[in-house]
């Protein structure tokens, strides 16, 4: 057999070697067909205990199914970037350094990390949140750009760009407060590595040019940037719950949107 055959991942389209069983970009079954729903929901692919993947000079072992744990064994002159409170372990060759944040003191008040660690410098580093869920890799091909809730990302690989947003008007159905703050993730020329994590069950589904949908925003996960959300408001008018509003979030595409199959509320917020 020839050792230019690959075949294609149909999660993130990435190619493997045949003899493959598992995506060497996302760790998703090669072996198993997409699971969709009659509406279009495709089930985020459920990663088996101890599939690696690559990127970079680096490798990551995911460990574990009901709360997985993320390990990388992190190449020469590969770093990465996580929320500190994510980090599980590390071994003592592995340096952390801080990446400050602009706007500190409102990402503080709506419970968001001001300060996101580094970990750098050859060695093996883990990390899991502390909630049952599923890990999504997705390995960003140069120039995309992809956002994601707050409290998702567990780990991004040093060539992806971040920044962040606020939403206004989202949080008024989520406990009032500051508005739901959007993490940002952006290639330009270099390929990268996100891991985000799902509570519950995570699911996708690719909106067409124009379509649109009405999410529930504790289940919206992430979307590709060319989809746009807008806060609509509906009122209930007749029965029990007449003259009560109901907040959703409008997302309308063309891109992909994922959500999550359970809100975890953060004590924080």
């Amino acid at each position: 057999m020839s050792a230019l055959q690959r075949i294609a991942c149909s999660w993130c389209g990435s190619q493997s070697p045949t003899e493959a069983t598992t995506c060497i970009a996302c760790g998703a079954p090669l072996d198993v067909k997409n699971l969709v729903s009659d509406s279009g929901w495709r089930s985020a692919p459920r990663l088996r205990d101890m599939t690696e993947l690559r990127f970079g000079n680096s490798t990551c072992q995911v460990e574990g199914e009901i709360v997985p744990v993320a390990e990388i064994t992190l190449g020469e002159r590969d770093s990465i970037f996580f929320e500190h409170h994510v980090m599980l372990w590390k071994d003592l060759s592995v340096a952390l350094g801080v990446m400050s944040l602009q706007g500190g003191m409102k990402r503080a008040l709506a419970g968001m990390p001001f300060v996101v660690s580094i970990a750098s410098g050859q060695g093996r580093i883990a990390f899991s949140r502390d909630a049952a869920g599923e890990l999504v890799v997705m390995p960003l091909h140069p120039g995309m750009e992809l956002d994601v809730r707050e409290h998702a990302f567990l780990l991004c690989s040093h060539s992806i760009d971040f920044s962040y947003t606020r939403v206004q008007g989202l949080r008024n159905i989520l406990f009032g407060g500051q508005g739901m703050f959007m993490d940002r993730f952006v290639t330009r020329d270099a390929p990268g590595l996100l891991i985000l994590h799902g509570y519950g069950n995570v699911f996708e589904r690719k909106l067409k040019a124009g379509e649109s949908i009405l999410l529930e925003p504790g289940a919206f996960l992430y979307k590709d940037a060319s989809v746009t959300m807008n806060v609509e408001t509906q009122k209930l008018t007749t029965g029990l719950f007449g003259g009560v509003g109901m907040s959703l979030a409008r997302m309308t595409g063309p891109g992909r949107l994922g959500i999550q199959s359970m809100y975890h509320h953060h004590q924080t917020e």
